[in-house]
């Protein structure tokens, strides 16, 4: 993440440049194309109403490909082949809207001039105009950002490291106050202690100071008030270091609830807008394949009645998101009296750590074999994804049994995620792994989870299945 608020808004600038200059590209090749084609001439207003989608897919692909991270990059051979490639796939996409649409009065020629041009601007504005511009403003002191750090312990210390670490336009931490007096001519990373904490109001009238951080220990927070008090009569911005509990966090929120200010702290970052996309993802890919997934049930379903008595449904009490209980379906696998028979078979158990897993399991039936090889036995778990119980990809639920075994508290984390069908632990050995590999891969998935991740699984699991390793 960078830190400048330049940065951000030389982001937001170079969005709207980059729109104008695609649409100032757009016309001036159509009417080169134009000149250069004389005897075959396209419409210009059916050329000229698919430009909005154009420069949607073209922005979207530059925002995926970092177009907008930041000025800093390496090269600008390394910005071109960036552009290119964002270029590049949105040509892809573009063609097969054509397609699909059987858009034949597009001109492709015009496309590809469109795009080599498009290209070349933007590399050109960027090494012309911008870098200039850019690089000319870092080597100039006076426009660094000036910081004021109150505190200089170890906090303070690598507050100051990360601020340098994420500028672009340079920082200048004019120095730091301690809570006690300082020493004469002390200095904490080559900048100098100016005084106490007392001393702020004079300070910020005498130096030129941008933002002031607060980087003293949570015991020391009474302070702050004075601190407060003292930028909001200079008009400087104040700035809290808000890891003052030793919380492992992935996402810091702020959020104001009719005036009053919520800090949130969360140890799992989600992104409620990509959870939205993960719903609706289940939802589509399960209602999709509901007609051949119904015609298999009632096969498996037809196969269970003939193979052993009972019910053809396994309803199981399971612990969801926010450790929420829910019946998850599965096919019987099992005799009918299997839940009895547990107590007297639990001292064969061959899993480590809460699970209850034997490879020769007496009470699995004939058909049961077979569906669980094949995974068939989880089938019923789609209603389960349709009535939001569960996602196509997530940590497996577990049995109120097996929850109240858990000997870590850490391992609770699974349950800040809505359980699944197929995780890591299905695509990496499935129930030959070891409990406690099974919970690492767990948490893993949460720490990193993506939607991309999501697929990269999906696609995993199909072989996985149909080869049926590591079922029991």
């Amino acid at each position: 993440m960078i830190f400048d608020e330049k940065s951000r808004q030389a982001g937001r600038l170079l969005l709207v440049l980059d729109a104008l200059l695609a649409a100032l590209v757009f016309l001036t090749t159509y009417w080169v194309r134009e000149l250069i084609f004389l005897s075959n001439p396209s419409d210009y207003y059916a050329h000229l109403a698919l430009f909005p989608l154009i420069l949607v897919i073209q922005t979207l692909l530059l925002f995926r490909f970092g177009a907008y991270r930041g000025l800093r990059i390496s090269s600008i051979v390394g910005y071109a082949w960036m552009v290119s490639r964002a270029l590049a796939f949105s040509f892809l996409i573009f063609l097969t809207i054509l397609f699909l649409l059987k858009a034949t009065y597009v001109s492709r020629s015009f496309l590809l001039m469109y795009g080599v041009a498009d290209l070349v601007a933007l590399v050109a504005v960027r090494a012309g105009l911008v870098w200039w511009y850019f690089h000319r403003s870092v080597e100039r002191n006076e426009n660094f950002l000036k910081v004021l750090i109150v505190g200089t312990g170890q906090r303070a210390k690598h507050l100051s490291r990360t601020l340098r670490e994420h500028s672009e336009w340079g920082i200048d931490v004019i120095g730091y106050l301690d809570l006690s007096p300082p020493q004469p001519g002390a200095t904490v990373l080559g900048s100098p202690v100016l005084g106490t904490v007392d001393q702020i109001g004079s300070l910020l009238k005498q130096h030129v100071i941008d933002e002031v951080i607060v980087a003293i220990p949570r015991t020391m927070i009474k302070d702050v008030q004075y601190i407060a008090d003292a930028c909001e009569e200079e008009g400087v911005k104040l700035r809290l270091m808000a890891d003052v509990f030793d919380l492992q966090v992935s996402r810091l929120r702020l959020a104001d609830l009719g005036g009053i200010p919520l800090l949130t702290f969360e140890p799992v970052a989600q992104d409620e807008k990509m959870l939205i996309v993960k719903r609706v993802m289940d939802l589509v890919v399960t209602l999709a394949f509901m007609p051949l997934v119904l015609l298999l049930m009632g096969l498996v379903a037809v196969a269970i009645k003939l193979d052993s008595p009972g019910p053809v449904l396994f309803v199981q009490e399971r612990v969801g998101l926010r450790k929420r209980p829910f019946r998850m379906y599965k096919f019987r696998s099992m005799r009918q009296d299997a839940e009895q028979k547990l107590k007297e078979i639990e001292h064969l158990n061959e899993a480590e750590g809460p699970i209850f897993k034997i490879a020769n399991d007496p009470r699995i039936t004939r058909v049961g074999k077979f569906i669980r090889r094949t995974s068939l036995d989880e089938l019923p778990q789609l209603f389960n994804v349709i009535r939001g119980h569960m996602s196509l990809v997530g940590p497996r639920p577990m049995s109120v049994r097996d929850v109240d075994l858990f000997d870590k508290g850490v391992q609770r984390k699974r349950f800040s995620v809505r359980p699944g069908l197929t995780c890591l632990w299905q695509v990496s050995g499935r129930s030959s792994l070891p409990f406690t590999k099974w919970l690492e891969l767990d948490l893993e998935y949460i720490d990193n989870w993506t939607l991309g991740l999501d697929f990269k699984i999906l696609l995993k699991t199909i072989p996985t299945v149909l080869k049926g390793s590591g079922a029991v």
